[in-house]
């Protein structure tokens, strides 16, 4: 699947991270925040929207080159730098849905890193069930005036332009009535909230936005009015693909830097590697390591293809997901006391591994679609 041309631009991307990434993550996880520095640095790079066609701004790249920063963020424990929700689930909106104008003005500053993007879904009282969704959109003339709070937005701090997901119809419009509206930062009446603390990914800003009468140009909108569920769902396959990426890429990072610590770490005059129980455990963690990329080879390959890969990709995000946590906790568990100090890179791992099988859709929400796919609900 990855040509001598991706293998040769993973090593590039691994320097650069070793020259402009791993150096400072802890001086970021103490802030709170990557600088935006690193963006502009990360596209002039070209490893911002790689995918995109030339005339806005990328090098017409295929979906593998996104893979490989995904996987290389995440084995260098830098999934704070949420690139990969820039590039690979919200620039795709603006690129699929988007109007010329609209995306020869935005999509070419998404690449150079000059303009940070977010996705808003989430408010305080509605996460899976998008269709419950209350921000509220009126158009007044040229304007849309929207009104309501999300939160938990990743990119939050930084973005600079927001699709925010909001009703246009009826209250009780339900799926029906939701549109897509980019929302720029100097709009009036557009707030930031705190930066929100969080168990991990210290380094990643996610925020609550506030929209208090926010004044947007009409030709703001994003692809159809009252169509903006619809557009979500039909982008929702590549979110789920991208997060099962991340955590098979930890995963994989996880269980070579435990069996190399095993391997080196003694106790009553042996390694404890050299211990059945201990043994076992790590090659039950590489039996389900190798499992899930076998899996998630196969859908990266068949969504090259543009394959309707709903059921499968929900299947692989709630299950890989799930079992980088299993192999967190029992690396962890090897490392000792050391597993649970800052200092060792397990420890960050632990904790940001933990957000996947939440985000982008929660393991329960994977398992229901699979379920109402099967014909069991």
């Amino acid at each position: 699947m990855f040509r001598e041309e991706h293998q040769i631009f993973r090593e590039a991307f691994r320097r650069f991270l070793d020259r402009e990434v791993t150096p400072h993550m802890e001086r970021w996880e103490a802030e709170g925040i990557v600088p935006r520095q690193v963006w502009r640095t990360m596209g002039e790079a070209g490893f911002l929207c790689p995918w995109l066609p030339e005339e806005y701004g990328g090098s017409g790249a295929d979906f593998l080159y996104s893979v490989i920063i995904a996987e290389e963020l995440a084995k260098a424990g830098a999934v704070s730098l949420m690139a990969p929700l820039h590039s690979d689930i919200v620039a795709p909106y603006l690129y699929a849905l988007g109007t010329e104008e609209q995306k020869m003005r935005w999509l070419p500053r998404c690449a150079s890193g000059e303009m940070i993007l977010a996705v808003a879904m989430t408010e305080p009282n509605t996460g899976s069930d998008l269709a419950a969704i209350r921000t509220r959109a009126e158009r007044d003339g040229d304007f849309w005036v929207i009104n309501g709070q999300k939160t938990f937005i990743s990119n939050g701090i930084l973005a600079d332009l927001v699709i925010v997901a909001c009703r246009t119809g009826a209250p009780d419009s339900g799926a029906k009535g939701l549109s897509l509206i980019c929302v720029e930062r100097d709009a009036p009446g557009f707030a930031r909230g705190r930066n929100l603390k969080k168990m991990g990914l210290h380094a990643q800003d996610t925020a609550e936005l506030i929209f208090d009468e926010c004044r947007v140009p009409a030709e703001n909108l994003l692809g159809r009015l009252h169509g903006g569920f619809y557009h979500l769902m039909d982008h929702l396959q590549q979110e789920r693909l991208m997060a099962a990426v991340m955590a098979q890429a930890m995963a994989e990072a996880m269980l070579e830097m435990t069996i190399h610590y095993a391997r080196g770490r003694t106790a009553f005059g042996r390694p404890i590697a050299a211990f059945q129980h201990n043994a076992f455990k790590i090659v039950d963690m590489a039996t389900e390591v190798k499992l899930g990329r076998a899996f998630l080879d196969r859908l990266i390959g068949d969504h090259l293809e543009g394959k309707d890969l709903v059921t499968d990709v929900s299947m692989a995000k709630a299950w890989i997901a799930e079992m980088a946590n299993r192999v967190a906790y029992q690396c962890v568990q090897l490392h000792g006391g050391y597993g649970y100090m800052e200092e060792y890179p397990i420890s960050r791992f632990y904790r940001d591994v933990r957000v996947i099988p939440i985000f982008a859709g929660t393991t329960e929400v994977m398992k229901l679609i699979v379920a109402k796919r099967l014909g069991l609900l």
